[in-house]
């Protein structure tokens, strides 16, 4: 088996997971096909070409990629169409959004406890919740930011 096949396996085991997880396929299965392209960028022609998939469902995946900042669109002089590729960083940026979600579980919490009483087991369980979201909030930030200068070596 050659390499490109072997890469476009690993790709598609990749996506697989993604799609378990919650991701929808063809999305996943896009984002898999840029990961591992030995190419800077891909076009939407080239994606329906190696995925055997529609236009229709790349332009959608694209779509859904290109909103979270998983995906950019690139300049590809001398080309009409639109060149797509991972931006650089984009791991930490992803986990970095994540902060957001982080502080809104911790208030949630907090908004049940206002209404609970302190010695209850609901409240038990939001002051876990809480005390979770509060952690990973103080933890989460300094191990992105060790990433990045590390990786930045």
């Amino acid at each position: 088996m050659d390499s490109k096949q072997r890469l476009r396996d690993a790709a598609e085991r990749l996506a697989l997971t993604l799609a378990q997880g919650g991701m929808q396929k063809t999305t996943a299965r896009v984002m898999t096909a840029l990961l591992y392209t030995e190419q800077d960028t891909m076009t939407a022609a080239d994606l329906c070409e190696q995925l055997s998939v529609s236009t229709g469902a790349v332009s959608t995946a694209i779509k859904q990629l290109t909103q979270s900042a998983m995906v950019e669109r690139v300049p590809a002089p001398g080309s009409r169409r639109e060149h797509y590729r991972f931006p650089k960083g984009v791991w930490a940026d992803l986990f970095s959004q994540q902060n957001i979600m982080l502080e809104v579980m911790r208030e949630a919490a907090q908004d049940g406890l206002d209404v609970t009483g302190n010695d209850s087991p609901t409240a038990a369980r939001l002051h876990e919740m809480q005390d979770f979201y509060a952690y990973m909030e103080r933890e989460l930030p300094p191990l992105i930011d060790g990433w990045r200068e590390q990786y930045r070596r």
